[in-house]
């Protein structure tokens, strides 16, 4: 997965995890609720991106 991310990738999720890590140091329960809305948020677009490709005949 590391490689298909790419280096701005990487960078990307590094900087999401340590902000979620800044906000769980102060209000744990807030963190938890901002993790499970960026996981949504991931889950919605694989799958928008996985539809539009398989429209396309690419998936």
């Amino acid at each position: 997965m590391i490689d298909k991310l790419g280096t701005t990738g990487l960078a990307g999720v590094v900087l999401l995890v340590a902000g979620i890590a800044v906000v769980a140091a102060k209000e744990p329960i807030v963190a938890v609720g901002i993790a499970l809305t960026l996981v949504g948020l991931g889950l919605v677009a694989k799958g928008l991106i996985g539809n539009v490709m398989s429209m396309f005949g690419m998936a």
